[in-house]
């Protein structure tokens, strides 16, 4: 199985837009991530799980439309800044199929770091805005990174 986690791309300021849209740069940097992905890493999920929250939302419908995942988009909780990654690191577990999450920080790097050293507080990954960190799990239940997509490593 692989698990992609994608922080959102890029928002505005609560000062701008209390919703936090993403940017046009963020919705730019997203769509480029995702073409990538799709066409060079055959990055192909079962399904895209977001927070729910506007910025996360519209970064997985844009994947959407590049990554084509047959189970759709869907908003889950347990994905905003300050929830506790164990809830997902137990999920994440009972998942046969690829899977991708968007969602914020520090939520999704105290995820990843759950899952690679049994210690959320242990900074594994750094994230950026619009970037895909994609994880296997093993055959033994452990959890390995494969790769890094970053907006700056694409033309």
């Amino acid at each position: 199985m692989r698990l992609y986690l994608m922080q959102h791309g890029e928002a505005k300021t609560k000062e701008e837009d209390p919703s936090r849209p993403l940017t046009d740069a963020g919705i730019n940097n997203v769509r480029r991530i995702a073409l990538y992905a799709a066409g060079h890493l055959d990055v192909k999920p079962n399904q895209i799980i977001h927070s729910g929250a506007t910025r996360a939302e519209q970064s997985a419908v844009i994947l959407k439309e590049h990554l084509n995942p047959p189970g759709g988009i869907k908003a889950m909780e347990y994905l905003s800044p300050m929830d506790d990654p164990e809830i997902w690191a137990e999920r994440v577990s009972d998942y046969n199929n690829d899977l991708m999450l968007v969602g914020h920080l520090p939520n999704i790097k105290r995820l990843t770091s759950l899952l690679l050293c049994g210690n959320p507080d242990n900074a594994i990954v750094n994230f950026q805005n619009a970037g895909i960190v994609c994880l296997s799990r093993e055959d033994s239940g452990n959890w390995a990174v494969c790769w890094i997509l970053l907006p700056n490593m694409i033309g």
